[in-house]
């Protein structure tokens, strides 16, 4: 069974996680700009990690033969620093241009602030102009909230659901996000957010309809390989086979393919692998293993 992981930070994994996500049937990813941890102090930081996003990261996930995508936002947590995002504005056009680029996001609310409100929708407008599908991040505190505002600022700005993927829900928030139609995404992330055996229910109780499942995989306590785990688990709990293939991989497609940036071909027929090439001089397998046309085939 092939895995796509739509919502991963592999900017905070390391090269033996990529190796494991391959081996476990992941063969495309999604990486979601979002803060790092302490608070960026000029634009050019901002303008950096985009470049790594579009980059680097592109090139490292390739040379382990997994595709990479990533969505471009200035992340919530992040709006409350407005001259900064004012700067930052500025930049979002150049890079949800670049190639590879699958969304706008992820974007949202945290502390639900005016601030927040404000770049929330300067970016829902960025989305519409450029045609992108939007990546919505929800808060972890006053969720249910957060989540049900997040809708009603989409819905005032005559956002398409079916453009829209609505992140971070559990039990509390996912029926009112599948009720109005949004694609509904669920982080198993390990203590908090969603557990897989939560999941598992979910899927058995909501069947596999715009249910999308992913790792947000970061520097924290995280799995980035809970989208085949979950994937398994759902199995031996008896969730047929097409909804797992569904909520684990084809919905990812379908959504994010909206973009006109994501294709199954990309990694169906992928080219070898070659570990002579470099990205800015630097390489990443550093001749550690030799290149084979049959590392990179993908199997159905």
């Amino acid at each position: 069974m092939l895995f796509i992981d739509p919502h991963v930070h592999m900017v905070s994994r390391t090269t033996d996680d990529y190796q494991a996500m391959r081996a476990a049937g992941i063969v495309a990813l999604i990486e979601p700009a979002f803060w790092l941890g302490q608070p960026r102090t000029e634009v050019g930081s901002f303008k950096d990690y985009y470049s790594t996003l579009v980059g680097w990261e592109r090139f490292r996930s390739a040379q382990f033969g997994i595709r990479h995508y990533c969505t471009i936002g200035l992340n919530s947590k992040e709006a409350n620093n407005e001259p900064l995002a004012e700067a930052v504005m500025d930049l979002l056009p150049l890079f949800a241009a670049k190639e590879g680029v699958v969304a706008i996001g992820e974007i949202g609310y945290d502390d639900q602030t005016k601030a927040e409100d404000k770049y929330f929708r300067l970016q829902i407008e960025l989305a519409k102009e450029l045609d992108l599908p939007i990546l919505i991040h929800t808060p972890h505190r006053d969720k249910k909230n957060g989540t049900y505002k997040s809708m009603d600022v989409l819905e005032e700005h005559g956002c398409d659901p079916t453009k829209v993927i609505i992140d971070h829900c559990n039990e509390e928030t996912a029926k009112e996000v599948l009720d109005r139609g949004y694609w509904t995404a669920f982080t198993i992330y390990p203590g908090t957010k969603m557990g897989n055996e939560r999941m598992v229910e979910l899927v058995q109780h909501y069947g596999p309809e715009r249910i999308i499942i992913d790792s947000s995989a970061d520097w924290g306590i995280s799995d980035p390989l809970s989208v085949p785990k979950t994937a398994a688990l759902m199995l031996e709990r008896g969730v047929p086979k097409a909804h797992v293939e569904m909520t684990c991989y084809s919905n990812a497609l379908a959504a994010y393919s909206q973009s006109g940036q994501m294709k199954e071909e990309h990694w169906l027929k992928p080219d070898a692998v070659d570990d002579s090439l470099l990205f800015s001089g630097n390489s990443v397998l550093r001749g550690g293993r030799p290149s084979k046309k049959s590392d990179n085939i993908i199997e159905n």
